[in-house]
This record gives structure tokens, C-alpha cells and sequence, in this order.
């Protein structure tokens, strides 16, 4: 990275337009920037911080860029900071404007914020034009940092290198050097390691403490299941030998358990024997019962046979007879059939012929047939006239239609004339209502432009008073933040005073017979110092640090809020003018209410457009249909004379078709009716005769048929005939006395239940009580062997599972371990960790390893070759070691704490150790080359010869093509480096000369 230029305006203590053009600064490779006291030297790189990346450093930026505004500038000038430069092999240039409350335009009262600006261009090398890249803040910031590669506070400690910081630094323990370089380096990921293996550890052991606890909770369920034959020792999760202890008191009950299982199940076997033998005496007895009440049922259903036996023989005559009758059943049911189709036809025949003429209601059949075929020749020859007929009412209704045909002509062509007399003034007046909505359209355009910036006008009004209201309690909620962290600050102060002045006591208590104290480094110790009341610890005095720091980070969150809202206050306040909301609310509102009316206006435009398209189209028709009308009446004069002689020849036709009949149909009528009435009374009397022939001949088999199955009479078969549900029910009857009679015979046969018959009656409540002792004694016994069966099932399955669990807490307890082991190593608790160092320590060590490293080589030249800064990991008192950095003199050989070094000793090495770590970082950065850097104060501490030296170290950093600029106030510099940069004071603003160049 090499700067170019630099343009300031308005910023810090320069009132007007400066110029810094470092390339001819850097020709000389050293240069100077040098002035009195207060007059702006560390506001130039407060500028090129600023433009880089938007903020200066620590404590100077405040109130969002507000404060950075120089006092002696005009109201009317602009804060802009400008700096070209080179990185990456690319020319940028970075312009920045922080928020500014400038006076309101136009002459009103008060002051506005314009928002902060930010542009960033590139230079095209061959055109050597500048492009525009980018205007956003988020962007430009980004696009910086990655260029550049390191954060503003790795720029500030790199670029910008502060040597008071880097004194602080070496005379720092090991803590506060975490801090820089943690901040420099950026090893929060090591950090965020050393977190996440604590909090797997937890994890872990949280893990293996409840497997403990799900192992102790089947234990004890063991010992419920076992009952007396399981005793558990006083055991909490996390126990060692806890697993082997529930495994081994698991096995014992396990032992116990199935012994009593054995005793219970020859218990159940004499109960089962004594069982068997009641169930087989119960079991005879009960049978021996059975036996002779069945014996004595059998006699009792014999009695009830003989008493019925009258009965069944007549049953049995009964069944005989209806089966002969049911030989004669076809015959009767064939006469009954032809009977009954005999009525059905006689009378068809009587209401047939009741419908003809007298002449024919004798007639036979064959007359009958006759007649109906005279009567259907008479029909088929008036199938002409029935044309006729039909032609003639078509004539009628085709007249019809023509004079309906005249009379709609006639009404429409009236109807035209009357509308096509009003055509012209209709067209007038839709024509004029056109322009009209027209014009309500054109107007309705212009002032819905008006209405969008109306409307936004008014909302940025409401924004501004809304804002303003928010400026005025964020302004409140600042100032008493800044009272605040003020307090907090000044509290920190005081008891960091008090500790260091009681600091001896607090080193003292550190000391122990024989090591040698921290400061004189005496064996001894005869009187060490002892704490008095109100004594200030570390740890208290870093509480007042955190409460501060906490009181800080809220300041300047709060001024951070309150630039927000001033800047988004300018924004509002820009874009709304200084117009009154109220005033702007009613001239919307105005131009709401014309915009409403011009629409209304003109939203009648398409309704008045299509009534004259439909009136140009009803003209159009109208007409076409006045002169349709007049063709139709000319056609209808000859058609109407040709249906008049049609109509006159089938007059005459039909007058002598339809003879006595008013009309052909009539007549056809008649002579349909009187064939169908003919042809349907012939067919009724030939079916009466075939249906008397077969009544005859049915009467005759049914005789027959009768006197063969021995019945005297055809009455007398058809009495004794037996229907389907009578015959089924004294078949069943006689059925049922068979059955009962064959197992009343089949019972008393019996050898077994006559013997029974024979014996005392049977005991079976004697019999049951015992069987009944039996079961109760098998039931107890049985109980207990399942009661002992489930506790050893109980006990297998707890068992089972507890070796699982002690199975699986194998692996966790392994993971544990190592977990533990690796989080203790991290952490620096562990024994292993023989320093005590942390993970992030032991990183930082590292970088602090390569920083020593860098910075001893121009070390080594400021000294002469007398001193070399090393890192020592090495503890120091009760903290843990690491960051420990000493310098070896090589006068005596000696290597001691980099705290005993003199002012000009401490300048110089903290020089070299800034220059290591600007290397270091820059490495660490990704290799970005730093071809400006700036070094600010303490050369008033060297003497001649080491001011020589330092020089010339600084001189060689050309041979990389770097330059150097040297901020600083002592005057023999100025007569050691031509090449300077003056800042001079004065009343109405600091400003900047070049020399040398």
C-alpha cells in the first residue's frame, strides 16, 4: 500500500483546503511531519484513517463523524477528506464527507443534517480517467478492508505505529499483551475452541452422570423386584465402581431368586397329584348321577308314548289317504285352469260384440272377419284425400304468416322513420359529451403527476417532526451516557491509584522463602508489606475497568444512535423543505379532491364513445331494415295470388272425399274404429270356442283319474288332498314319534345306565367340596411359582439391561475422558499442561515468537548489538505462562524483564518491536505490501549516537522502496531530515507546508 495524496477540508484543526502529496514526500524515503503542540500533526493520520475507513482512532471518533468537523471553518464550507493511493496494484481515490449540520437554506432559522457522503473511483492506467465504483458506505468499507487485508485497529498499530502503545506493551503482563495481540491477530476461533471443549466436557460428564443415575434407578428396581435378597450399599451417580457393585449385587439376587423358584415348583407338583385324584372321584360321582336321572327320564317318556299311540294311528290313516290324493292333483288342477280361461274369453266375447252394429251381433267369426276386411279397403283409398287435407291447412297458415309478415314490415318501417328523423341532433349531442370527458381526462393526468410528489412531501414531513422529537431524547439520552461513563471512568482511576500505591503489599503476598522477589530479586525477605484496610485488588480494580468500558461502549452506542438519527432527520428534512405539515396535509388533500372530480369527469369517456359506436350501428341498421321492408311487400303480392288458386282446386277435391263427415280425418276416424271393433270381435269368439273344447275334455281325465286312485267322486279326492304346510306338519308328527320312541327304546337298552339304575343315589356335594380344597391348594401353590417365575424373569431383564447400560457407558466414559483431557489441555487445568497455557495463549505465544523474532533484527542495530528481545513461556508468579517477552544483553549475558529497560532503551526496542510486528501482521494479512508507514513521537528520549542508529534503521527500510514518516516535535530532527511536512497554528486554523521536496 502507498499513499499518493491527500486532500482535507473543514477536518479537525484545519478550517480550509489542504494538500499533503506524499509521493514527493516519500522521494526522499524519510521524512519529517513535525509542528507545535496542538497544532493537527495527529489529525493528518487521523485523516488517512478516516478516509480508509470512515473513523478515526480510539477516543477521537466521536457523535458519528459530528465532532470531526474543524471550529474555523465557514458555515457554508463542507468536511471532505480525499486520499489517493495504491493497493493491489490498483489507483483508488476515497472521498468522505461525514454528516454535517449546516445552516437551512433560503434564509429560514435553524440548521439541517445532510447525510454522510462516501464515493470511491478507480484510475484507468491507460486512459489515466478516474471510474466511479461505488457510492455505498457497506461496500466501499469492504471492498477497504479486503484490499488492504487487516481491520482499523491492525492498520492503526501497523500503518499508524504508536509508540506509546508499544512501550505499554513491553512493561504489560501477560494479560494485557493477550489483549493487543488477540486484537491484532484475530484468535477468537482458538478462543471459540477452547469454549466448545468445555462445553463438550460438560456434555460429557452430563451424559455419563445420568447413564450413572439410569444405572442406580435399575438397581434399586431390582432390589424392589428381590425384595429381602438384595442389599445396595449408600451409592450417588458419578461413583467409581458403581457398575461393578449394582452387577455383583444383580448376581447374588439373581441366585436367591431362582432357588425359591425351584421350591415353589415341587410345591405346585404335590398340589397338581392331590388335584388329579379329587377331579377323578368328582368326575365318577357326577357320572353315576347322570346315569340315573337319564334312566329315569327314559321311563317317564315311555308313559307319555303309550298315552298318545290313539292319535298317532290316526295321523298315520290321514298321511295315507292325502298320498293317493295327490295322484289325482294334476288333473284337478288342469280342469280348474281350463275352467277359469273358459269365464275369461266367454266374457271377452260378450263386451266385443256389445260394441257392434245390431245387424253383425249374431254374426259367427267368420262373419265377423269378413266385415273387418271390407272395412280396411274402404280406409286405404282415402289416403289421397288425407294429403289434401293436410295441404290445405299448410295454405292457410303460410297465409297467415304473410299477413303477420305485412304487419311487422309495416310497424318497422314507421318505427325507422321516426328514429332516423332524430338522427342527426342525437349525434351532435354524444359528440359534445365526448370532448367533454376528453378534457376531464387531460386534466385528471396533469394532476395525478402533482400527486405522487405531494404525497411524498408530506410523509418526509411527518418523518421530520417525528424525528425531530427523536433527536432532542436521543441528544438527552447521550449527553447523560457521557456523564455517566465520565463518573465510571474517573471511579477506575481513583482505584487503580489506590492499588498502585498499594502495590507492594500485593507483591509481597506473592513471596516466598528462598525464590527471589519479582522487583529486587533478594532471597530474603525480613519485613514484607502488609495490606491495610481498604486494600484495592486486581480483581476490583478490573471490575471498575469493565463497569467503564461497559459505561463506554454504551456511550458511544447511544451518540452512535443519535448521528443515526440527525443524519436520517437532514434526509427528511431535505427531501420535506420547511413547509408545515399541516399546510402540506391541506394542499394534498386539495389536490386529492380536483384529481377525484377531473376522474369522475372523465370516467364517463368510454360510456359516451360506446353510445355513439351503438347509435352509428343502430342508424346502420335501421336503415338497412327500411329498405328490406319495402323488397319483402313487393314478393308478398305474388306468392299471396299463388296459394289463392291452390287453395280453390283442394276445396273441390275434399268436398267429394269427406261425403257426410265434416272433413277426411273424421271419415278416416270412423272407418279405423269400426275395422278395429270388427277384427277384435271375430278373434273373442274363435278364443271362446277353443276355451269350451277344453273345459270338456279336462272334466273327463279328471273322472278318470279319480276313480283310478279309488275315490268314489272327483269331490272326495279333492277333500282328502293334503296342501304343502299340512303335509309337512303331520309328516313332522309322525317323525317326532318315531324319534322319541327309538331313543326312549335305545335308552332303557343301556347296560351301564341300568346297572347305575340299580346303585344308591350319588354324593357330588361331598365330591365337589373336595375337588374344590384341591384347586384352592394348586391355585396358592401355583401363585407362588409365578410369583417367583416373574421375579426371576424381573431380575434376568434388569439384568440384562443394566450389563447393556454398563456396556454403553463404556464408550461415554472414554469420550469423557478424553474430552475432559483435551479441554484441560486447552484450558491450561491440566496436569499434562505443565506451563498452564492456554489454547489461544499458545497461538498468541507463537505470533509473539515471530514478532520477537522480526523485531530483533533492527533491535540488534539501534543497540549496537548489545540487545535482543526472546519470548519466554515462562510462568510468572500464580498466572499462566506464554506471553512472557525478555531482553538479552549482551554486555553481561544476562537476559532480564523488558520493564527494567531505560526511556530511551524502552523507545527504541518499542520501535523495533513495532516495526516486527508491522511485518508480522502484514504477513499474517495475506503479504499486502506497506510501502508508507508513520512513527509517532519518543525520539526525544535517544541520545545522539542512538538517534543515529535509529535513523539509519529506518533509512534502510528504503532499500524495500518504503517510506517513513516521522511524527514528531524535536527540533534536531528537523535539521536531520529534509524532507517535511510542517503543520503550522494559527487563529483562524492550522495549515500545511512541504519542504525539502
Amino acid at each position: 500500500m502507498r499513499l499518493h495524496r491527500l486532500d482535507v477540508t473543514a477536518f479537525g484543526p484545519f478550517g480550509s483546503t489542504q494538500s499533503v502529496d506524499f509521493d514527493d514526500l516519500s522521494a526522499a524515503g524519510l521524512f519529517l511531519l513535525h509542528g507545535p503542540t496542538g497544532a493537527g500533526k495527529t489529525s493528518v493520520l487521523d485523516a488517512v484513517c478516516y478516509a480508509l475507513y470512515g473513523s478515526v482512532p480510539g477516543a477521537r471518533q466521536n457523535g458519528q463523524g459530528m465532532t470531526l468537523r474543524s471550529d474555523h471553518a465557514a458555515p457554508g464550507v463542507r468536511t471532505e477528506v480525499t486520499l489517493e493511493l495504491t493497493v493491489a496494484g490498483r489507483r483508488l481515490g476515497i472521498t468522505r464527507q461525514p454528516p454535517w449540520e449546516r445552516p437551512k437554506k433560503r434564509g429560514r432559522a435553524g440548521t439541517t443534517v445532510d447525510k454522510a457522503q462516501t464515493w470511491l473511483r478507480e484510475r484507468d492506467a491507460a486512459s489515466g480517467s478516474w471510474k466511479d465504483l461505488s457510492r455505498s458506505h457497506q461496500e466501499i468499507g469492504e471492498e477497504i478492508t479486503q484490499l488492504l487485508g487487516m481491520s482499523r485497529e491492525q492498520f492503526c498499530q501497523v500503518v499508524l505505529l504508536p509508540q506509546g502503545d508499544f512501550a505499554r506493551f513491553l512493561r504489560a503482563d501477560a494479560e494485557a499483551r493477550g489483549r493487543l495481540l488477540g486484537r491484532l491477530f484475530d484468535t477468537r476461533r482458538f478462543a471459540e475452541v477452547e469454549k466448545r471443549l468445555a462445553e463438550l466436557r460438560r456434555a460429557a460428564e452430563s451424559r455419563v452422570r445420568d447413564g450413572d443415575a439410569a444405572l442406580l434407578a435399575d438397581a434399586h428396581r431390582m432390589q424392589q423386584a428381590a425384595g429381602d435378597t438384595m442389599e445396595l450399599p449408600g451409592l450417588t451417580p458419578g461413583d467409581p465402581g458403581l457398575a461393578e457393585t449394582v452387577l455383583a449385587a444383580a448376581a447374588v439376587a439373581r441366585s436367591t431368586a431362582r432357588e425359591r423358584l425351584t421350591a415353589a415348583h415341587c410345591r405346585l407338583a404335590t398340589a397338581e397329584s392331590a388335584l388329579t385324584a379329587a377331579d377323578r372321584a368328582l368326575d365318577d360321582a357326577r357320572e353315576r348321577d347322570r346315569l340315573q336321572r337319564r334312566f329315569a327320564e327314559a321311563r317317564e317318556r315311555a308313559a307319555r308314548l303309550e298315552e298318545g299311540s290313539g292319535a298317532h294311528r290316526e295321523a298315520r290313516r290321514r298321511m295315507e289317504r292325502g298320498r293317493k290324493a295327490g295322484t289325482v292333483a294334476p288333473a284337478l288342477e288342469l280342469r280348474d285352469a281350463a275352467e277359469a280361461e273358459h269365464r275369461r274369453a266367454a266374457g271377452a266375447e260378450l263386451r266385443a260384440r256389445a260394441l257392434l252394429p245390431a245387424s253383425l251381433a249374431d254374426a259367427g267369426a267368420a262373419g265377423l272377419a269378413a266385415a273387418a276386411r271390407r272395412a280396411a279397403e274402404e280406409l286405404g283409398g282415402l289416403e289421397s284425400a288425407r294429403r289434401a287435407e293436410r295441404r290445405l291447412t299448410e295454405l292457410l297458415d303460410e297465409r297467415a304468416g304473410l299477413d303477420r309478415q305485412e304487419r311487422a314490415d309495416e310497424e318497422a318501417r314507421e318505427d325507422a322513420e321516426t328514429w332516423l328523423a332524430d338522427w342527426e341532433e342525437t349525434r351532435a349531442g354524444l359528440q359534445a359529451r365526448i370532448e367533454s370527458a376528453q378534457q376531464a381526462a387531460a386534466r385528471a393526468g396533469e394532476l395525478a403527476a402533482r400527486r405522487d410528489p405531494a404525497r411524498q412531501r408530506l410523509d418526509a414531513a411527518r418523518t421530520r417532526d417525528r424525528l425531530a422529537e427523536d433527536t432532542e431524547a436521543a441528544a438527552g439520552q447521550a449527553r447523560a451516557a457521557r456523564e455517566r461513563a465520565l463518573a465510571a471512568r474517573q471511579h477506575w482511576l481513583d482505584l487503580k491509584e489506590q492499588r498502585l500505591n498499594g502495590i507492594a503489599a500485593e507483591l509481597a503476598a506473592g513471596l516466598a522463602d528462598g525464590a527471589p522477589c519479582a522487583v529486587c530479586g533478594a532471597t530474603e525477605h525480613p519485613a514484607p508489606a502488609r495490606k491495610v484496610d481498604g486494600h484495592v485488588d486486581r480483581e476490583t480494580e478490573e471490575r471498575a475497568l469493565a463497569e467503564y468500558q461497559r459505561a463506554d461502549d454504551r456511550r458511544t452506542e447511544d451518540e452512535r444512535r443519535l448521528g443515526a438519527v440527525r443524519e436520517a432527520l437532514a434526509a427528511a428534512s431535505a427531501e420535506a423543505g420547511d413547509t408545515a405539515t399541516a399546510r402540506l396535509a391541506a394542499a394534498l388533500e386539495e389536490l386529492e379532491q380536483e384529481y377525484a372530480q377531473a376522474r369522475e369527469a372523465a370516467s364517463a369517456l368510454h360510456a359516451a364513445q360506446e353510445r355513439l359506436r351503438r347509435a352509428e350501428r343502430e342508424h346502420e341498421l335501421r336503415t338497412a331494415a327500411q329498405r328490406e321492408a319495402a323488397v319483402r311487400a313487393a314478393s308478398r303480392v305474388g306468392h299471396r295470388e299463388r296459394l289463392d288458386r291452390e287453395h280453390a282446386a283442394l276445396e273441390e277435391e275434399l268436398t267429394t272425399a269427406r261425403g257426410g263427415a265434416d272433413s277426411v280425418a273424421a271419415r278416416a276416424g270412423q272407418l279405423e274404429r269400426s275395422a278395429a271393433r270388427l277384427t277384435d270381435a271375430a278373434d273373442a269368439a274363435r278364443a271362446a270356442e277353443d276355451a269350451a273344447q277344453r273345459l270338456k275334455d279336462a272334466d273327463a281325465r279328471l273322472a278318470d283319474a279319480a276313480f283310478r286312485a279309488g275315490f268314489d267322486t272327483p269331490q272326495a279326492a279333492a277333500d282328502a288332498l293334503l296342501d304343502d304346510a299340512g303335509h309337512r306338519e303331520l309328516q313332522r308328527r309322525l317323525d317326532t314319534w318315531q324319534q322319541e320312541e327309538a331313543a326312549v327304546r335305545a335308552v332303557l337298552g343301556e347296560p351301564e345306565t341300568a346297572a347305575a339304575a340299580q346303585q344308591p343315589p350319588a354324593d357330588l356335594a361331598a365330591a365337589r367340596r373336595t375337588a374344590e380344597d384341591a384347586a384352592r391348594r394348586i391355585r396358592e401353590a401355583a401363585s407362588a411359582r409365578d410369583a417367583a417365575d416373574r421375579r426371576c424373569a424381573e431380575l434376568d431383564r434388569l439384568s440384562a439391561r443394566t450389563a447393556a447400560s454398563v456396556r454403553d457407558l463404556g464408550p461415554l466414559r472414554e469420550e469423557y475422558d478424553r474430552v475432559a483431557r483435551m479441554a484441560g489441555l486447552t484450558a491450561g487445568t491440566s496436569a499434562d499442561n505443565e506451563r498452564r497455557m492456554r489454547l489461544e495463549s499458545y497461538v498468541l505465544a507463537a505470533r509473539l515468537e515471530q514478532v520477537a523474532a522480526a523485531a530483533t533484527v533492527r533491535l540488534h542495530r539501534m543497540s549496537s548489538g548489545r540487545y535482543t528481545l526472546v519470548h519466554s513461556d515462562g510462568r510468572t508468579g500464580r498466572g499462566r505462562s506464554g506471553l512472557g517477552l525478555h531482553v538479552v544483553d549482551a554486555w553481561t549475558g544476562r537476559e532480564r524483564d523488558t520493564a527494567t529497560l531505560s526511556g530511551g532503551e524502552t523507545f527504541f526496542a518499542s520501535l523495533a518491536l513495532a516495526l516486527g510486528l508491522a511485518d508480522v501482521v502484514t504477513d499474517e494479512a495475506g503479504g499486502v505490501r506497506l510501502d508508507t508507514l508513520f512513527i509517532d513521537e519518543g525520539f526525544g528520549s535517544l541520545d545522539d549516537q542512538t538517534l543515529d542508529e535509529v535513523l539509519d534503521v529506518l533509512d534502510s527500510l528504503r532499500e524495500r522502496d518504503r517510506s517513513v514518516g516521522i511524527v514528531s516535535h524535536v527540533a534536531d530532527l528537523r535539521r536531520r531530515i529534509h524532507a517535511q511536512l510542517e503543520v503550522e497554528k494559527g487563529r483562524s486554523g492550522s495549515k500545511l507546508r512541504q519542504r525539502g521536496t
